[in-house]
């Protein structure tokens, strides 16, 4: 059976309510012209409430960019619990994105906290795998792309990965106007689900690894024409109607 294609909005930190409106209005407007594969938006915490209030009625799914690690609501001021991302009409929630990890400290022990906290909160995370220039260029992918797994799969076990997914993003693709060419990237989804089929065959074979770093309309069919590339995690070309609609139509099946 085919993994089914999914295609997830990553704000980051942009946004405000009038320009909110307007994009969640065009692309709800053309959703159902891709009624095969998963469409998910993931706005600023303090946006998310409107915008699935937007999307109701809509195939269009919620999504959180980051959570708190801590299993139970508490005194952990300025954090959001992924309870509160689920009470608000959340399905996914991001993990581990790089920035995450560069700007903000997140080791891969916290990744593999957030990933079980996410789970326990009835969240599916979107798992985010990725090197940055220097270890690509040092020849240490594979070796970062496994080291990062395998932090999460020592704590939540491959089982967990019937109800998540996984995100590779080369850091230095990331923003920059840099794309992993479609073998690049098939190479490092192919590795990590590998890793996966190591532990169970069968759950590799059906969990899906989008890419993520400066995806956009005219690079997105080359990329998902790609065996393990089952869609993307947008950043930029997400906060554009039109651009985020074609790469849509980039992931939807054609029919035969």
């Amino acid at each position: 059976m085919a993994r089914r294609k999914m295609v997830a909005g990553n704000w980051k930190m942009n946004g405000a309510r009038d320009a909110n409106a307007s994009l969640v209005r065009d692309i709800v407007f053309d959703v159902k012209r891709f009624p095969d594969i998963d469409i998910v938006i993931c706005p600023p915490a303090v946006y998310i409430d409107p915008v699935g209030q937007m999307l109701s009625g809509s195939s269009v799914q919620l999504g959180g960019q980051t959570l708190c690690e801590q299993e139970k609501p508490g005194a952990f001021t300025g954090e959001i619990h992924g309870g509160m991302l689920k009470d608000i009409g959340c399905s996914y929630v991001i993990v581990g994105h790089s920035e995450r990890r560069a700007l903000y400290g997140e080791t891969d022990a916290v990744v593999a906290t957030k990933f079980l906290t996410a789970q326990a909160c009835g969240l599916q995370p979107i798992l985010c795998l990725g090197e940055t220039l220097e270890e690509r260029e040092a020849g240490q992918t594979e070796a970062v792309l496994a080291r990062q797994l395998a932090a999460v799969i020592d704590a939540a076990g491959v089982e967990a990965f019937k109800s998540a997914v996984i995100a590779y993003e080369p850091v230095w693709a990331i923003g920059t106007g840099r794309t992993a060419t479609g073998e690049q990237a098939q190479a490092a989804h192919a590795f990590i689900r590998g890793q996966l089929a190591q532990a169970n065959a069968k759950i590799a074979g059906s969990t899906r690894i989008l890419y993520g770093g400066s995806v956009k309309a005219d690079n997105a069919v080359a990329l998902f024409a790609e065996p393990d590339v089952d869609g993307g995690l947008i950043g930029g070309a997400s906060l554009k109607a039109a651009e985020f609609l074609a790469i849509c139509a980039a992931a939807q099946p054609q029919s035969q």
